[in-house]
C-alpha cells in the first residue's frame, strides 16, 4: 500500500506526472485514483488509475521537493501557484463559504437547507418547501457548496421533460454548473461514439434526464443503474414516491430506488412530498436513508427529522416581503344569462340511471357535467356528444339507455343555444381583461396567464380572444399536456422572450407544476377553479413566486346562478379559495384542509360534497376542523395547537444555525485572480480583452480550453467564433438573464465568472502547473519577516478511509538563524507578510542552497503538528461515530423484530415463509452493513497525512 494519497498530491505513473483530483473505493474495496496530467503531453488530460494495478505508481515524496528561485515579476508566478492550492484546498468544516455568492438575490432560508445537509454524515434530504420559494436555488446552493469541497465531480438530474431546460438553465446561468441534456437521441449519439461494452453514462460527467426517457428504456435504463454519481437530484420527487393504497411501485418509483443507491448524496425536491399516506412518504425518506424508518406505516417525526427541509410562505414572511410583493386576489363573478340559466335548470333536474349504474367509481356524471358547465359550454358540450356517441353505438341498449338519450339531447340543445355573447363568464372576461386590467396587449412585459383546465375551452378562449381584443394569432398560445415536449418547452421559452409575439399563455394543468412564468407576467386568471387547494397552489406558484418583482394579480372566475343548488356549487368553490388565502397567511399547507393530499383526491371530494348536497357553511366548517387536526397523516404535526403554528413552523430554525465562512485568498478577488493568472500565461487567449472598470473578461477559447467544453452543453459554448464574456457582478448575470429574454435569445451570453466556471478551474489547473515536477517556490520578502528568518509554508491533509480529506491544515515552519522558532497558521503569516495585498518588488534569484537541510526538519515539525490536530479531530469523531454505531445496531434490532412480527402471523406454508423470512433479512443485514461500513471508512482518518511545501518565504537582506 502507497502511502497516503490525498486531493492536490503529485504522483508519477505510466512515465508522467498527474495531479490528484480525488481518490475514491471502487465496490471490491481498492482505490481509485482520479487525476489530470501535469507532464507536456499529457497536461489537462484526466485519468483514472486502481492502485493494484499499477507497478510504476509512486507519490512523490515532500522531503525531496526542490527549492528554486521564482524570477517572475512581482513573484506572480508564486503567487498564482500558492493562490491555486488553496482554491484546491477543501473545507473540513460545515460553513457556507460559496452558495451564498451565486447570482441570485440569496435570502436567508434559502441557505438553511444546505446549512442542515452539510451536517449530515452524508447529504441526503428532501427539500420539500411550498411552491415558489426556489427550491431549485436551494438545491444549487447545496451542489455548490458539495463541488468546492470536491463531492460534484458527476452530478445526473432526474426530472420532467417540461423542466429539462428550465432546470439546466437555472443551474448554469446562476451556479454555472453546466448539464448536458440526456435524451434517447442524445444517448444513441453517444453510442456511436464509445466501444460497445462502454457505458454512456459515463461520457459526461454532468447530466438531466427526464424520468420518463428513462423508465420507457430497458437498455438504457440498465446501463445507468451500472453507473455511479457524487450527487443525484430528483426533481419533483412525488413523481417517484410509491403512491395508492394496495398499489406495488411504478416504474418511476422502482428506478428511483435503484437509483438512490447510485450515489452517495440524494437531493430530492418536492412541493407536494406525500398524498397522506405514511407509506408514501416512508418510500422518500427509505430512498435517503434505509434504516431510519422501522415500520412503514408508524413512524414518528423524530425518526425522519434530519431527511427534510419543509417550510411555507408565511415561514420565511420576513425574508419573502423584500423580494416578492403580497399578492392580490379576487374573485370575479358573472351572473348567468337566460341560456345558461336553462341548461342549469336542466343539469338540476337529470336523473341519468342507465349511465350512473354503470360506473365503477369516481363521480356521478352529472356532477362531471356540471363541472364541465362550470367551465364553458364549449367543454360541457363536449363531453355531451361524446357520451351520446357511445351511447347510440350500444347494441344492447334498453329503455334505461333510451331515457338518459332523451335527458342528453336535451341538455345538448340547450347548450347549442348557449351562444358567445350568452357566455357570462366568458363576457365578464373580456370586461376583466380591458376594463378592469386596462389591458391592451400592448407591453411586451405585461402578459396574462390563463388557466382551464378543459381542453375544449382553450380552444374555444384561443380563438375568441383573439377575435374580441384584436389580437394576431400568434398573440396567443396554448399549452397543454398532450403537445410534444419540443412544442411545450418552446411556448415557455417564448412566454418569457420580450420580443416574442405572444401575449397571452392559456394553459391546462401541464404549466401548473414547476415553470417559471413570472418573467414578464404578474396577472394570472382562473377561468374554472379546480377542485383542488394543491392544484389552486401550483397554478398560483407560477406568478407568485420568487424573482416576482411586481405584485401577482390573481382572480378567480365563478358563475353565479338564480337556482339554489346550481349556485350551492360556486359557494362551495369560494370556500376553496378562501381556504387558500388561509393557507398562505397562516397554516402554510393547504392540502390538510382537506387531508387527503392528492389533487385527484381533494376533486373526488369535492364532488362527494356536491353530490351529498353539503353546504357551504358546512363544508367549510369541516376543513377547519381538518385543519385543526392535521388530515390522516400527522408527520408535519405543526398544527396539533393552533396557538403555536408560528413558533413550531418546522422547528428546524431553533437545531440549525446557518454559518457563513470565507476562505483564505491572496487576491481580492476571483476577478483579480482570473486576471492575473490570464495575463501570466505563456501565450495570451487570442482576443483577450480585460475591462476592469466594468468588471468583466472577454477571450476566444484557446484551443486547451475548448477542449474542455467540448463535454459541456453546447448551449453554453459560444457559438460561430463569438468571444467568451464574463463578469463577475451577480447583478450583470441576472440582467444579462432578462436582457436575453428580451433579445429572443433561450441562453443569455455572458457568463458568471466566479469559481466553479469552467474557466476558472482550467486558470487553477493552470497555476498549479506553474512550477516543474516535484518544485517549490522560494520567495524574498521583507514586510513582517525577522531577521533571518525562513518559513517554509506546507499543506497538510488527513483523509478519511475513503479518500475523502477530513482535516486541511495550511501551516508555516518558520526558523531563524537557521534555528526552529514555532509553527503557526498560514492565515498568520499571510496577515503579518501582507502577503498579496501589496506589490513585491523581486530583487532577483534568492538563495537556496542553505535551505536543503531544513525541509526535512520543517516536515517533522509540520508532522507533530498535523498529528496533534488528528488527535483533536478524532476526539470529536469518537462519540459521533460510537453513537452511529449504536443507532445503527438499535434500528436493526426494531428492523428484525417487526420482521419477526410480520411473519407470526404468516399462514403460508412453512418452506415459502422461511424462504421469504431469510431473503428479507439478508436485505437487512446488507443495507445496515451497508450504511455502517460506510460510517465507519468516513468517520476514521487515515494515520498519516499527505504533506506538500508549497512555498518558502526567507527574509530579504
Amino acid at each position: 500500500m502507497l502511502r497516503t494519497i490525498a486531493p492536490g498530491a503529485r504522483i508519477l505513473c505510466r512515465d508522467a506526472e498527474w495531479l490528484v483530483k480525488s481518490t475514491t473505493q471502487s465496490s471490491d474495496g481498492s482505490r481509485v485514483i482520479k487525476a489530470v496530467g501535469v507532464s507536456e503531453f499529457i497536461r489537462g488530460r484526466t485519468a483514472q488509475f486502481i492502485e493494484n494495478l499499477e507497478d510504476d505508481l509512486q507519490v512523490l515524496r515532500p522531503e525531496e521537493t526542490e527549492l528554486i528561485a521564482d524570477t517572475s515579476s512581482g513573484y506572480k508566478h508564486s503567487l498564482l501557484f500558492i493562490e491555486s492550492h488553496l482554491r484546491q484546498t477543501v473545507p473540513d468544516d460545515r460553513r457556507i463559504y460559496l452558495g451564498q455568492q451565486a447570482a441570485m438575490d440569496v435570502m436567508n432560508y434559502q441557505l438553511l437547507p444546505a446549512s442542515k445537509a452539510l451536517q449530515m454524515p452524508r447529504q441526503r434530504i428532501l427539500i420539500a418547501d411550498a411552491v415558489g420559494l426556489g427550491k431549485t436555488l436551494e438545491c444549487g446552493i447545496l451542489v455548490s457548496e458539495l463541488i468546492r469541497r470536491g463531492q460534484g465531480r458527476r452530478i445526473l438530474v432526474v426530472t420532467t421533460k417540461s423542466m429539462m431546460v428550465q432546470f439546466q438553465k437555472e443551474f448554469w446561468i446562476r451556479f454555472t454548473i453546466p448539464l448536458v441534456r440526456l435524451d434517447s437521441m442524445q444517448l444513441q449519439r453517444i453510442r456511436t461514439r464509445i466501444p460497445g461494452n462502454h457505458n454512456p453514462f459515463h461520457y459526461y460527467d454532468r447530466s438531466i434526464i427526464s424520468i420518463d426517457t428513462l423508465k420507457q428504456d430497458r437498455e438504457y435504463r440498465s446501463f445507468l443503474e451500472r453507473a455511479y454519481w457524487d450527487i443525484i437530484i430528483i426533481d419533483e420527487a412525488h413523481n417517484v414516491a410509491r403512491r395508492g393504497k394496495g398499489q406495488g411501485a411504478s416504474q418511476r418509483a422502482k428506478l428511483a430506488e435503484r437509483l438512490s443507491t447510485r450515489s452517495d448524496t440524494l437531493i430530492l425536491l418536492s412541493a407536494t412530498p406525500h398524498d397522506g399516506r405514511p407509506e408514501s412518504f416512508a418510500s422518500l425518506m427509505n430512498m435517503l436513508d434505509p434504516t431510519a424508518i422501522v415500520n412503514e406505516s408508524n413512524y414518528t417525526k423524530d425518526d425522519i427529522r434530519d431527511l427534510y427541509v419543509r417550510r411555507f410562505k408565511k415561514d420565511v414572511l420576513q425574508d419573502l416581503k423584500q423580494h416578492v410583493p403580497e399578492r392580490n386576489v379576487e374573485a370575479i363573478e358573472a351572473q348567468a344569462s337566460p341560456a345558461e340559466e336553462d341548461v342549469f335548470e336542466i343539469l338540476n333536474e337529470l336523473k341519468l340511471h342507465s349511465i350512473d349504474s354503470r360506473r365503477k367509481a369516481g363521480q356521478l356524471f352529472k356532477t362531471t357535467l356540471l363541472k364541465a358547465m362550470l367551465s364553458s359550454p364549449a367543454a360541457c358540450l363536449e363531453t355531451v356528444t361524446n357520451r351520446l356517441k357511445r351511447l347510440t353505438k350500444r347494441e344492447d341498449a334498453d329503455e334505461a339507455d333510451r331515457h338518459d338519450i332523451g335527458e342528453l339531447e336535451d341538455l345538448k340543445q340547450a347548450l347549442v343555444r348557449v351562444r358567445v355573447e350568452d357566455f357570462s363568464k366568458y363576457q365578464r372576461l373580456l370586461k376583466l381583461i380591458q376594463k378592469d386590467f386596462g389591458w391592451m396587449g400592448r407591453d411586451a412585459k405585461d402578459r396574462l396567464v390563463i388557466f382551464s383546465g378543459r381542453l375544449e375551452t382553450l380552444r374555444f378562449l384561443k380563438e375568441q380572444l383573439v377575435k374580441d381584443l384584436g389580437l394576431k394569432p400568434e398573440a396567443v398560445s396554448v399549452l397543454d399536456g398532450g403537445m410534444p415536449d419540443f412544442d411545450q418547452t418552446r411556448i415557455v421559452e417564448e412566454f418569457g422572450q420580450e420580443n416574442a409575439k405572444v401575449r397571452i399563455l392559456i394553459a391546462t394543468e401541464v404549466a401548473s407544476e414547476g415553470l417559471n412564468l413570472h418573467y414578464l407576467s404578474h396577472k394570472l386568471i382562473h377561468f374554472d377553479i379546480p377542485w383542488s387547494l394543491m392544484t389552486l397552489q401550483q397554478r398560483n406558484g407560477r406568478i407568485d413566486r420568487y424573482g416576482q418583482n411586481r405584485q401577482p394579480e390573481i382572480r378567480y372566475m365563478l358563475t353565479r346562478s338564480q337556482l339554489e343548488r346550481m349556485d350551492e356549487v360556486e359557494r362551495i368553490v369560494k370556500v376553496l379559495l378562501d381556504k387558500d388565502e388561509q393557507a398562505i397567511k397562516n397554516i402554510g399547507d393547504p392540502s390538510v384542509f382537506m387531508g387527503v393530499f392528492e389533487a385527484e383526491a381533494e376533486e373526488e371530494v369535492i364532488a362527494r360534497v356536491i353530490e351529498e348536497g353539503t353546504s357551504a357553511e358546512a363544508f367549510s366548517q369541516q376543513l377547519d376542523e381538518n385543519a385543526a387536526t392535521g388530515g390522516e397523516f400527522n408527520i408535519f404535526d405543526w398544527y396539533d395547537n393552533p396557538d403555536e403554528v408560528e413558533e413550531s413552523a418546522e422547528g428546524i430554525d431553533d437545531q440549525v444555525t446557518v454559518e457563513e465562512g470565507t476562505l483564505l485568498s491572496l487576491f481580492p478577488s476571483t476577478f483579480q485572480y482570473a486576471i492575473t493568472a490570464l495575463q501570466s500565461l505563456e501565450k495570451l487567449p487570442p482576443n483577450l480583452n480585460i475591462n476592469e472598470a466594468e468588471r468583466f473578461i472577454e477571450l476566444q477559447l484557446p484551443a486547451e480550453l475548448e477542449r474542455r467544453y467540448d463535454r459541456l452543453p453546447r448551449e453554453i459554448r459560444p457559438q460561430n467564433n463569438a468571444l467568451l464574456h464574463l463578469s463577475d457582478r451577480p447583478e450583470t448575470i441576472m440582467k444579462a438573464m432578462e436582457d436575453a429574454r428580451r433579445q429572443e435569445a433561450t441562453w443569455t451570453s455572458k457568463q458568471y465568472l466566479w469559481d466553479l466556471h469552467p474557466l476558472m478551474e482550467w486558470l487553477t489547473d493552470r497555476c498549479l502547473f506553474r512550477f516543474g515536477r516535484h518544485q517549490a517556490p522560494v520567495l524574498l520578502l521583507h514586510d513582517g519577516m525577522a531577521s533571518q528568518e525562513v518559513t517554509f509554508v506546507l499543506f497538510g491533509s488527513f483523509p478519511n478511509r475513503r479518500g475523502s480529506p477530513v482535516i486541511n491544515r495550511w501551516v508555516s515552519v518558520v526558523f531563524e538563524r537557521g534555528k526552529f522558532i514555532r509553527v503557526e497558521l498560514f492565515s498568520d503569516t499571510v496577515q503579518r507578510t501582507e502577503l498579496g495585498q501589496r506589490p513585491i518588488p523581486n530583487p532577483g534569484a534568492a538563495e537556496v542552497d542553505d535551505l536543503s537541510p531544513l525541509r526535512t526538519q520543517a516536515i517533522a515539525k509540520a508532522m507533530t503538528y498535523l498529528q496533534k490536530e488528528r488527535q483533536v479531530c478524532d476526539t470529536t469523531l469518537a462519540p459521533k461515530l460510537k453513537e452511529q454505531r449504536e443507532r445503527l445496531e438499535r434500528l436493526k434490532g426494531y428492523h428484525i423484530e417487526q420482521l419477526e412480527l410480520r411473519f407470526e402471523d404468516d399462514k403460508r406454508p412453512e418452506a415459502i415463509k422461511q424462504q421469504r423470512r431469510q431473503g428479507e433479512l439478508s436485505y437487512i443485514e446488507k443495507i445496515f452493513k451497508d450504511y455502517r461500513d460506510w460510517v465507519e471508512l468516513s468517520m476514521t482518518t487515515e494515520p498519516d497525512p499527505y504533506i506538500k511545501i508549497v512555498a518558502v518565504f526567507r527574509r530579504n537582506g
